[in-house]
């Protein structure tokens, strides 16, 4: 980026600041064959400026382009390839990276300014199933993207700890429950009562309006009501904190829907005042025909509030107490119109900032090519997964590194990280297909793979007992060699802007198996402790590779075992 940059004033002062630099710098691109050059500018869009074709201006500009950090410049049609000078910019990378340590590759864009995020919400007295872990890892990686650049991370568990399905659970408790089965196994039992109710009411109707009764006395603050739910809910906390405590997962606030029961009167007075609220169906709704979108349900014919009214309460809320500068939703792409309607509502009631409220979608984890579902008990829980994937790292860990020292810590970094990286290896919008076998791969495209160069290139810092804060000698190599990994090590902030601009952490998981990928092959290449005169650039080079992975892999909420 810091090249990309450099660039971009260069051409600003030979077109004579005909078009301003930052529109300069977003047109620069990396040539995907580095034959032709690190960077790259097409001069299409000068043509209308210049009156000239775009050939002409290539041939033009490419004479007057002149710095110490480019090596060469060449035209090719249209475009001005230039190639970088490796020794200046290897050695000025190296020491960046060894000066900045983490903080290296890092936006100032955000001023500390707070970003809510809305992510992992799992539902009370069901088990966290694999279908959960995508806002959960998603969530939590964007959470340390947006740190990187600036900003203020708030990360909110918004616990779906109130509806419908609590009378049913209630009622098959009282039908079916026993207290000594769901003490020794809350959530297994609660869910195996969940879906006999859901298997009994398809054959006796009348459990749907039991369990409507009972979730109209837990609302009316019935005694029994409210002591089973508060029981289901400690239980439920207590096993999302083992699963959460496992994948290092923490929350600033646990705040679920209950929290906004009292709440969302304020909500309805507020729509009624702005005279927003019409009858429909004798249910109260907001329009939203200019918007082009479905109208907004608020309160139903029997005056109970519905989902909408909960978030329209809990953003009101979120801004009042932490006054947001984004407010992210980490929530599956089924919910798109309920976001699209939960924006246009706060827009209309005259809330500004609602249009720094973004809905980030993600696909599915499907099974067999069908999404999971609880209702029907075809669920993949996420601690059995996890622990399995923990298991075949020990093993691993047996086989090849037996005497490693803290084998259970290196197991569950690894396969805990094996999980996660799975997930977020993909581009969010695509659903998974859950594959046990893949998501234990410890080759190829996996978070082992990068965990494992990672340990690697440790390994040889040790070997050498080489330290950052040993002098850097300035005898190098020619940098040929090591080329691939600088250039690669000097896009690692481009990365940390893309993952951001597009909420999309893939973009890290992709750029740091590309970067372990490179460093394997330069380590298969060149014998770096065994040659003295180039050692100790070398091993700074290797030095600075780690650095990069184990921050790449931090962004991801994934840990970096130093032995494996």
């Amino acid at each position: 980026m810091k090249y990309k940059q450099e660039f971009a004033k260069i051409l600003f002062e030979v077109l004579d600041q005909e078009i301003h630099v930052k529109d300069l710098e977003v047109i620069i691109e990396k040539p995907k064959n580095q034959q032709h050059g690190d960077l790259a500018f097409p001069c299409f869009t000068l043509a209308k400026l210049k009156r000239k074709s775009p050939t002409i201006i290539a041939q033009e500009l490419s004479g007057k382009i002149k710095s110490p950090t480019i090596e060469k410049v060449e035209v090719v049609g249209a475009y001005i390839n230039i190639f970088l000078n490796k020794k200046i910019v290897s050695e000025d990378t190296v020491a960046d990276i060894i000066h900045q340590q983490e903080k290296y590759g890092a936006l100032d864009i955000g001023n500390n300014r707070p970003v809510t995020i809305d992510l992992s919400s799992p539902n009370i007295a069901k088990p966290f199933s694999m279908g959960h872990l995508r806002s959960t890892v998603i969530g939590n990686s964007l959470a340390f993207i947006v740190e990187k650049c600036g900003y203020k991370p708030i990360r909110i568990n918004h616990i779906g700890d109130w509806g419908t399905q609590f009378g049913k659970l209630i009622t098959a408790y009282k039908l079916w429950g026993e207290a000594e089965k769901v003490k020794q196994n809350p959530i297994k039992e609660l869910l195996t009562l969940y879906v006999k109710f859901h298997d009994e009411a398809e054959r006796d109707p009348s459990l749907v309006e039991q369990g409507r009764n009972w979730f109209k006395k837990l609302e009316d603050g019935d005694e029994e009501a409210a002591t089973l739910w508060q029981w289901f809910r400690d239980e439920s906390l207590k096993e999302f904190s083992r699963i959460y405590e496992l994948m290092n997962v923490q929350f600033d606030s646990y705040a679920g829907e209950a929290f906004y029961n009292d709440k969302m009167d304020t909500v309805v007075k507020l729509l009624e005042e702005k005279q927003l609220l019409v009858e429909s169906d004798q249910a109260q709704v907001v329009e939203l025909l200019d918007e082009e979108l479905p109208p907004c349900l608020i309160k139903k014919s029997d005056g109970a509030t519905l989902y909408a009214t909960r978030d329209l309460a809990a953003a009101l809320y979120r801004k009042g107490i932490y006054d947001f500068d984004l407010s992210l939703y980490v929530v599956g792409n089924e919910q798109s119109l309920h976001f699209k309607q939960l924006i246009a509502v706060l827009e209309k009631m005259g809330y500004g900032w609602a249009s720094k409220m973004v809905h980030i979608p993600f696909g599915m984890m499907l099974k067999d090519g069908k999404k999971m579902s609880t209702r029907k008990g075809k669920v993949v829980l996420l601690e059995e997964v996890l622990n399995e994937s923990i298991a075949m790292a020990r093993h691993n860990i047996e086989e090849k590194n037996p005497n490693l020292t803290n084998k259970n810590t290196v197991a569950r970094q690894v396969g805990v990280g094996a999980v996660m990286f799975h997930d977020l290896k993909n581009f969010r919008m695509n659903d998974i297909e859950f594959s046990l076998e893949e998501m234990l791969r410890f080759e190829g495209e996996t978070g082992p793979y990068v965990q494992y160069t990672y340990a690697r290139a440790c390994s040889i810092l040790r070997k050498a007992n080489w330290k950052p804060e040993d002098t850097v000698q300035t005898t190098s190599p020619s940098w040929e060699k090591e080329w691939k990994v600088v250039s690669l090590l000097t896009e690692f902030t481009n990365a940390i802007k893309r993952a951001y601009e597009q909420f999309d952490p893939s973009q890290i998981a992709k750029y740091i198996v590309d970067l372990a990928q490179a460093f394997n092959k330069y380590y298969g290449e060149v014998k770096i402790l065994e040659d003295g005169l180039k050692q100790q650039a070398r091993l700074a080079l290797v030095y600075s590779v780690t650095v990069v992975l184990k921050e790449g892999l931090r962004l991801l909420g994934i840990e970096a075992p130093e032995e494996m």
